[in-house]
């Protein structure tokens, strides 16, 4: 295994590390005036689309699209192992950094979707305007009256009618659904309730705009409501009825499909964590060696320096694990790198989640204010161990994969 970023990922590293540094991180608080001046709105600001035309001219635009297939003309080309460190840098920004480069999900897994089981007509329509930007999507999965962490118990109901299918259910947690810029919703549902359990489900591309679906409310993550990203919705189906040209992928594929397209969100995900991760180290640095409290900087103080190494130590080992998932995920496919997808999505939230308590902690009152990002960062940490399948389900998943009879 070689994890020595090749010298396209070394350029783009530094591009993408210039770009961070001067034009997005001094961006934050021009988007912080942009939303008090419009707190009612749920579309992208002005900053963001300053951003992408930025980095759209220097070609650091859709990077976290694979090299082959119908999206190769759109994005970098990059593997998962070449794009990781970029990954990790957007973490230190993930209000304005992932969007600028188009990299923000959950469009990235819809885009991945569409590219790998659309229909020539299907990606025309959808995938041609969300690869440029001008249109956003949502992926409505999630349900609040059943338990989401095992998907084939979904309730919406998905049945064919002539030459149509008409989806009825209720879903919430369809991240980015609240902006109106959110004109696709990718719908999962149960097409045939009496077939094999992982057979029953579908997928099929909604409209936003169809007669039948209704937003119903916004959606907050301890008190945030991610404006900035359109938001979380909760959305009615009532007998919303599409053409059958829709359906995405087969009939009773949509779980197959959910798990081809959760794979690569988990290790983005992952990645943009740790460097959230060590944004929040950069911060703590700053801090403990300017607050000073009985007598002597917080940097001197032996708790404060316990927390840092500790913080050091396992940021670099999760970064290896990281990129030994990418590398694998390149080399021998999503499938065959699942033990190491689930690792990754057990261990790295929960370090970051610390790491950020531990920070939070340095800072004192200041860091559970709005002065700072951290209260914002640890919230979008936490509720990382339940997007994507929380860490009781992937913990026993991978506990049964270790426990079965060694071939």
């Amino acid at each position: 295994m070689d994890f020595a970023p090749d010298a396209r990922t070394t350029e783009l590293t530094e591009q993408v590390r210039t770009f961070l540094h001067e034009r997005v991180l001094p961006a934050e608080p021009v988007l912080d005036a942009q939303l008090a001046a419009a707190p009612e709105a749920w579309t992208f600001r002005p900053v963001v689309d300053e951003l992408r035309s930025a980095a759209r001219a220097q070609g650091l635009w859709n990077l976290f699209l694979p090299a082959g297939g119908p999206t190769a003309p759109y994005g970098a080309g990059l593997t998962n192992l070449q794009y990781a460190p970029l990954a990790e840098l957007t973490g230190w920004s993930t209000r304005l950094a992932p969007v600028a480069f188009n990299c923000a999900a959950p469009d990235t897994g819809n885009m991945e979707l569409l590219a790998h089981f659309g229909t020539p007509e299907q990606r025309e329509r959808w995938l041609a305007p969300l690869l440029d930007a001008r249109i956003r999507s949502a992926f409505s999965m999630t349900e609040p009256d059943v338990a989401s962490s095992d998907a084939t118990q979904i309730g919406t109901r998905i049945r064919r009618d002539g030459d149509d299918l008409v989806i009825s259910g209720r879903k919430w947690w369809s991240t980015g659904a609240m902006s109106p810029d959110a004109q696709l919703l990718i719908v999962m549902g149960k097409t045939d309730p009496d077939a094999p359990r992982h057979r029953q489900q579908s997928m099929v591309l909604v409209p936003r705009d169809t007669p039948g679906v209704t937003i119903v409310r916004p959606l907050t993550v301890f008190g945030y409501d991610d404006r900035d990203h359109g938001g979380h919705a909760e959305i009615v189906f009532d007998d919303v009825r599409v053409p059958a040209s829709s359906m995405l992928g087969g009939a009773g594929e949509g779980f197959a499909l959910a798990q081809a397209r959760l794979g690569p969100g988990r290790i983005h995900h992952c990645m943009r964590a740790i460097g959230t991760a060590e944004r929040a180290l950069a911060l703590a640095g700053e801090r403990a060696r300017s607050r000073v409290a009985f007598g002597r900087p917080l940097a001197d103080q032996g708790v404060v320096r316990e927390w840092v190494a500790n913080a050091r130590v396992e940021l670099e080992s999760l970064r290896l694990l990281v990129l030994k998932t990418a590398w694998l995920m390149d080399t021998v496919g999503n499938r065959a790198a699942m033990t190491e997808i689930q690792a990754i999505k057990i261990a790295v939230p929960r370090a970051v989640q610390t790491i950020l308590d531990r920070v939070i902690q340095i800072f004192g009152a200041a860091g559970v204010s709005g002065d700072q990002p951290l209260a914002e960062m640890f919230a979008g940490a936490r509720s990382l161990r339940l997007a994507d399948g929380p860490d009781e389900v992937h913990l026993s998943s991978l506990g049964k994969a270790q426990l079965r009879a060694p071939r």
